[in-house]
């Protein structure tokens, strides 16, 4: 029972909901134009799941092997830092995920396409793997690209614009331009998450020679980027609703309450001078965003 405590706190239950947003916005768009279908759903959200996790996994492997998860790092304890789960054991575990993962995305994938749409079968599977190699590749390896200052592209990417279009082409087979505005705003408000963690670990990032945005940017520039985040992920979603606007669907606006928290939260950050404190709003944007797709989600059906 200790050693399932240990892979549960490894694979971040908490960061999980803001995982699968994009996917929750992907189909409530679908099924605001009358595509719906539960299996695709279903295996969506399982295949998110199973990449945030392996993400984790393999974020705690490998800042925990380059020393930068050290007594000085801000948050809870990762499982490699702390001795809980040994090199070989956690590495094992993203093995065995990757496995998950790749299964669970060839089912969507068939349930999706089915053998008749080999070549958009074969584009998603590429996709699929993509996403595997950004999960480990964060922080893994001499050439990991969260060390370089490109976490931020690959959140946007992967979090917003491939989890909701790609989500919401899964059950449409078609692309509206309409669509690349929820996802960039779902997109903003992941980037926003990360940039709110690298604010925090901006110290002892310096130190460990993680070179992210925030490093570069130093801390006042990355607050202004911070703004620009959240600002634009409202102005994105405020013009999607406007994009989609039909009789008798006003009351779509009222998911843009979830911004209300997210704009108490941009006070806080201005306030915060002490960058280990930005740690508790990390959790309020990964809610607020998550609270948006569900508003979004529910608001669409009803």
């Amino acid at each position: 029972m200790a050693k399932v405590k240990v892979w549960i706190s490894a694979a971040r239950l908490r960061t999980l909901p803001l995982s699968v947003s994009g996917i929750l916005m992907g189909g409530a768009a679908a099924y605001y134009n009358g595509y719906s279908n539960t299996l695709i759903f279903v295996l969506a959200l399982a295949t998110t799941l199973a990449l945030q996790i392996l993400s984790n996994f393999a974020n705690d492997y490998g800042d925990g092997v380059k020393g930068t998860d050290n007594e000085k790092r801000v948050g809870p304890q990762r499982v490699l830092q702390s001795g809980k789960l040994t090199r070989e054991g956690l590495k094992q575990g993203i093995i065995v995920t990757v496995i998950i993962t790749l299964l669970l995305a060839l089912l969507l994938i068939y349930v999706s396409f089915g053998s008749e749409q080999f070549l958009l079968a074969l584009l998603f599977f590429v996709l699929a793997v993509a996403s595997v190699w950004a999960a480990i590749k964060y922080t893994v390896g001499k050439s990991a690209y969260g060390y370089r200052g490109l976490g931020d592209v690959f959140v946007f990417v992967f979090f917003g614009l491939l989890s909701v279009v790609g989500t919401n082409f899964l059950f449409t087979k078609t692309i509206n331009p309409l669509i690349f505005l929820p996802a960039v705003t779902v997109g903003f408000l992941s980037t926003a998450v990360l940039n709110l963690n690298n604010m925090r670990d901006i110290d002892n990032d310096k130190q460990s020679g993680k070179h992210t945005l925030v490093v570069k940017l130093g801390l006042m520039r990355a607050k202004k980027y911070h703004f620009i985040l959240i600002i634009g992920a409202f102005v994105a979603m405020l013009l999607y609703l406007i994009g989609i606007a039909q009789t008798g669907s006003a009351h779509l606006y009222f998911c843009l309450v979830a911004f209300v928290p997210l704009f108490i939260h941009l006070k806080k950050v201005v306030e915060i001078k002490i960058p280990s404190l930005l740690d508790p709003e990390l959790k309020k944007v990964a809610l607020s965003t998550f609270l948006l797709t569900v508003l979004f989600l529910v608001l669409v059906i009803v």
